[in-house]
Formats: C-alpha cells, sequence, structure tokens
C-alpha cells in the first residue's frame, strides 16, 4: 500500500512537467506555423512592433492585476486607471502645463482610482469583484459625460512640451523607455511578491485568508495597499498611451483587461504553486501578444483571434485543473 501511494507521488511531478511541456510544445509548433505561413512574422521589424505595443502595455497591466489575484481578488478597473490616466495627462498638455507635474498628476488620478476601490473593499466590505466592477461603470460613464459622449481629445503636434513622445517612442541605452518602465515594475513587484516578508504574507491571504487574518497579518492594509499599487501600476500604460496616440481614446484601456487577467492566470497555472507570479504572467503575455500577431499576418481577423485567445486561456486553465486533480 505504502508503495504503491510513494510510486504515485514520484509520478506526480512528472505528470506536471509533462502537461507543461505540452502547452510549451504546442506554443513552439504554433510559431513555426507563423514564421512557415506568414514571412513577416520572424522579423526583427515586426518582433520590436509586438515588444512596444503589445507584450510592453499589456505586461503592466497584467502585472498589476497579478498584484490583486496575489491576495486571491481581482481588479477589473484598471483599464479606468489607464483611461484616467490618459485623460489626466493629455488634457494638462493640453493646457501647456509643466510635463514633469502633468505626469504626476496623471499617475496620482489613477491612483486615487485605487484609493476608492480599497475604501470599497477594506471598509465597506464590498467584495472585490463588485467593487471594481462598480467602479468600471463610473469610469466609464464618467469618460462619456467628460468627453460628449466619448469624442476623443487630441493633441496638436505644436503643443507637445520636450519628451512628451519619449514615454511611447523614446530610448535609453538602445532599449525603448517602455520596456524599461515594464522591467522597473517587474523588479519591484518580482521583489516585493517572491523576495519580501510582505509578499509572504500577501500569498497567505490569497490562499488561507482566515488564517492570515488569525494570525496577525494586517489584511486590510495589505489589500488596500495592493488595489492602490495596482491602480498606480496601470495608469503607467495610460502615459504610454497618451505618447503614442497623441490623444486620449475613452475607454480604451479596457481592452486591456480580459487579456490582463488571462496573462495573470496562465502564469499561474505554470507556477509549481499555482499563484499568480510574475515570471509565469510575463510568460503568458508573450504567448498571448504572439499568438495574437501570428493570427493577424496569416489573415485572420479580430474576432477569430478573440476565439483563439480564449482556446488558448482554456487549454492552459485545463492543464492547470488536471494537475490540480493529480496533485489531490
Amino acid at each position: 500500500m505504502s508503495d504503491s501511494l510513494l510510486s504515485a507521488g514520484a509520478h506526480r511531478p512528472r505528470q506536471a512537467g509533462l502537461l507543461r511541456a505540452v502547452v510549451v510544445l504546442t506554443f513552439v509548433a504554433l510559431l513555426l506555423l507563423f514564421i512557415v505561413a506568414a514571412p513577416g512574422f520572424a522579423t526583427v521589424s515586426n518582433i520590436r512592433s509586438v515588444l512596444l505595443n503589445n507584450v510592453a502595455p499589456l505586461a503592466i497591466v497584467a502585472l498589476a492585476m497579478t498584484l490583486v489575484t496575489r491576495i486571491g481578488a481581482i481588479d477589473l478597473s484598471v483599464g479606468t486607471s489607464i483611461d484616467i490616466a490618459c485623460l489626466v495627462l493629455v488634457t494638462l498638455v493640453l493646457h501647456q502645463v509643466s510635463l514633469p507635474v502633468a505626469l504626476i498628476a496623471a499617475l496620482f488620478a489613477a491612483l486615487l482610482v485605487g484609493v476608492f476601490n480599497a475604501f470599497l473593499v477594506t471598509q465597506l466590505g464590498v467584495e472585490p469583484f463588485l467593487a471594481t466592477l462598480g467602479t468600471l461603470f463610473i469610469g466609464q460613464s464618467v469618460q462619456q459625460l467628460s468627453s460628449n459622449g466619448g469624442q476623443p481629445v487630441y493633441l496638436l503636434s505644436q503643443k507637445l512640451p520636450d519628451g512628451f513622445s519619449a514615454i511611447g517612442h523614446g530610448a535609453l541605452l538602445g532599449i525603448p523607455v517602455p520596456l524599461w518602465l515594464l522591467l522597473w515594475v517587474a523588479l519591484a513587484l518580482y521583489q516585493l511578491l517572491h523576495r519580501s516578508a510582505t509578499g509572504r504574507s500577501l500569498r497567505v491571504m490569497g490562499e488561507q485568508y482566515s488564517v492570515a487574518q488569525y494570525s496577525g497579518v494586517p489584511v486590510k492594509r495589505l489589500t488596500a495597499m495592493a488595489f492602490i499599487a495596482a491602480a498606480l501600476i496601470a495608469g503607467i500604460v495610460g502615459l504610454i498611451l497618451a505618447a503614442n496616440v497623441k490623444a486620449w481614446v475613452p475607454l480604451s484601456g479596457n481592452a486591456y483587461l480580459l487579456n490582463a487577467i488571462g496573462a495573470s492566470f496562465i502564469g499561474a497555472t505554470f507556477a509549481p504553486s499555482r499563484r499568480p507570479n510574475v515570471l509565469g504572467t510575463l510568460l503568458g503575455v508573450v504567448l498571448l501578444s504572439f499568438i495574437a500577431n501570428g493570427l493577424l499576418l496569416i489573415g485572420w481577423n479580430f474576432y477569430w483571434q478573440q476565439v483563439a485567445t480564449g482556446g488558448l486561456i482554456f487549454i492552459v486553465l485545463a492543464v492547470g485543473a488536471l494537475r490540480a486533480r493529480r496533485h489531490a
């Protein structure tokens, strides 16, 4: 009896590794297909474009989502944080406010979205899903009311301050600024979640909230911190969007929401602990971004790309469910 249990336990890591390998090999096969079917897929210009326009902004939003999902919650209002930051930056630049002041004000506006979420969750006891869903609806209404039903606000090139375009298109030491921003966010969150006592407390909150509460972990303070920091991080993408588009387009931030959630849960599925983590989320973003790009280059329209993305998420989550069942 004991020998059979030991044998089963020995097979579990190998089975989990096999399941992960199947997903990785599937992704590699898709890449090879895209390289053959879409000659422009593997070019330097295309890879650079995907990294700057897809991976960098989506990864920053997904990392913000990862911080919240780490505590067992979710933030449906990250798109609102993006849009509010973009709106404030574009408005202040349009009125010729100095760029440093405009950037700080934009990030502060995004932070206020997180403060509102934190108040609803920690002080009023609203469930995170409902609290952030309400913030999402409020944010959408505010944007539509402030833009005459959704009219974009454009910036004239001659009114742009020095350094504004560099946020989206500049480079430092040969590396584009959006990738630097992603690197700084990823390193900061990795240090917080995986190398600090606070990160261990956040993990306990996500796995066993009641245990964390009765163990003296300041759950309300850490929950508030997670929502506020997530909104602030998402606001960085609002700055990148404003610099890239030179405009504020209402509700554009919501386009990142579902993929950010998907990338976070894909990353959790690949992790041995099956918990949201920084490296796994980055892997999820790369998977989603390059598959969407490859499908676009071979001629699939946007709607079929969404179907493929949903299928990928289903497959990865199914792998995670099988792993959990085998470990049970």
